[in-house]
C-alpha cells in the first residue's frame, strides 16, 4: 500500500511511518521475519519480535547466547529478503542474552530497538547514537522520567520515541494483578501524563519524544482516538496474530478465534509479572500444580530461577507457537475474542487505515 497522505505519518527523526502503526513485538516466533516483512511493505513499522530467536538458528556447536545472536540475524536477513522497507526488533530487558540480541540487532542494521518488561537504563551503552532508534515500552509517566533523566545523566542522549503501554496489552504486562484487576488505570490517563511530561523534556532539551499509545488498541477508530489525544502513533499486537502471513501455527491463530472473552485470563509468569494468556489445558494445570517438572535449557530471563519456578516459559510459548496448544501459554490482549477471521495483512492495514482516516476528517 502507497503511503495515505491523509493520515499523519508517525515521524521518529528521519523514520517515517505510514500509516502510524508499529506492530507489537510478540514471541516465541510469533512475529517473525514473515510478518514484520509483510507490515513493513504497507508502510507501517513491522517488528521482529527478539525472545526466541535462537530457535531459529541453523548454526551447530554454539552457546546459549550465540545462538540467539545468530537466531536473530538469521530471522533479520529473511525478513530484510522479503522487504525492503525499515524493520524493527523488540527486545525485553528481562532477557539474560539482551546484549547479544542487541548486539545482533545493530550490526542488522535495525530501523529501531523497542525495549520493555523492565527499564532498559543500559540501552544507550550498547547502541552508538548513529545506530538504531531507541523506543523505551513505558506504562507510566514516572517510568518514562526515570529512563529520560537516566539516559541523559549517564550517556547525553534522550528515547527517540515511547511506547506507552496500558494493562490491556497481550504477554508481560507493567502493572500489578491488583491493578489490573480494578482497572483504575485508563490507557487515556497514562498517555496524557506522559505527553505531559514529553513536553518537558522538549522544553528543557529541545527534543521531540514521539509517544505511541498501545494495549487494547483494536480499530481505526482506536487509533484515530489516541491520535486526537495527541498521540504520534500507535502499536497493536494482538491484531496481526489473525493474519496469513503471521509466523504462528495455524491451530495457533484458531485459538484466537474460538476463544470467548471469558477465556482470557491473566496468570503469574515465573518472574512474577502479570501474564495475559488464553485459558487452556496448560493454563488449568497450573492452577492445581505448585510446580511443572522441567528441565531448563534455555535460561532466557534473568530473574528466572528454575529450581522454584512453576513452569518453563520458554517451553510453553515455543510449544504453543508450534501447535501444541494444550502443553503451552497463548498470550493475547485483552480484545482477542473481537477477532473472527484471518486475513492478509494488506487487507488488515487498509481497514485500519481506512476507518482512521474516517474519524479524523
Amino acid at each position: 500500500m502507497n503511503e495515505t497522505p491523509s493520515l499523519p505519518s508517525l515521524v521518529i527523526g528521519d523514520l517515517h511511518i505510514n500509516p502510524p502503526i508499529i506492530q507489537g513485538g510478540m514471541g516465541v516466533l510469533i512475529s517473525s521475519f514473515r510478518l514484520a516483512a509483510a507490515v513493513s511493505n504497507e508502510g507501517a513499522l513491522g517488528v521482529v519480535a527478539a525472545v526466541g530467536a535462537s530457535e531459529d538458528c541453523t548454526r551447530e556447536g554454539l552457546s546459549g547466547r550465540q545462538r540467539s545472536y545468530w537466531g536473530l540475524r538469521e530471522i533479520l536477513g529473511k525478513a530484510r529478503a522479503l522487504s525492503g522497507k525499515p524493520i524493527a526488533v523488540n527486545i525485553m530487558c528481562a532477557l539474560s542474552d539482551y546484549d547479544e540480541l542487541v548486539k545482533a540487532a545493530v550490526e542488522e542494521n535495525v530501523a529501531a530497538i523497542i525495549s520493555g518488561a523492565g527499564l532498559p537504563l543500559r540501552l544507550p551503552e550498547l547502541v552508538p547514537a548513529s545506530g538504531p532508534k531507541l523506543i523505551p515500552v513505558v506504562s507510566s509517566a514516572r517510568a518514562a522520567s526515570i529512563i529520560c533523566h537516566s539516559w541523559w545523566k549517564r550517556y547525553q542522549r534522550l528515547p527517540d520515541a515511547l511506547v506507552v503501554e496500558g494493562s490491556s496489552a497481550g504477554g508481560h504486562l507493567g502493572f500489578s494483578m491488583k491493578e489490573i484487576a480494578q482497572k483504575t488505570i485508563s490507557l487515556d490517563d497514562i498517555v496524557t501524563d506522559v505527553l505531559r511530561f514529553v513536553k518537558t523534556i522538549k522544553e528543557e532539551h529541545g527534543h521531540d519524544i514521539p509517544v505511541i499509545a498501545a494495549g487494547g488498541i483494536f480499530t481505526g477508530e482506536d487509533i484515530a482516538h489516541f491520535l486526537k489525544l495527541g498521540a504520534s502513533g500507535v502499536q497493536m499486537g494482538t491484531r496481526f496474530v489473525c493474519t496469513d502471513e503471521c509466523d504462528a501455527s495455524p491451530l495457533y491463530k484458531q485459538t484466537y478465534l474460538d476463544c470467548r472473552k471469558e477465556d482470557i485470563v491473566i496468570i503469574e509468569s515465573p518472574v512474577k509479572l502479570p501474564i495475559r494468556v488464553i485459558r487452556n489445558a496448560f493454563v488449568d494445570e497450573l492452577q492445581h500444580v505448585d510446580k511443572k517438572p522441567f528441565k531448563c535449557y534455555y535460561h532466557c530471563l534473568k530473574n528466572c530461577t528454575p529450581a522454584t519456578s512453576p513452569y518453563c516459559i520458554a517451553e510453553a510459548l515455543k510449544n504453543a507457537s508450534a501447535g501444541k496448544m494444550d502443553e503451552g501459554l497463548i498470550t493475547c490482549g485483552a480484545n482477542a475474542y473481537r477477532i473472527k477471521t484471518i486475513v492478509p495483512v494488506r487487507e488488515l492495514i487498509a481497514e485500519l487505515a481506512g476507518d482512521c482516516l474516517k474519524q479524523l476528517k
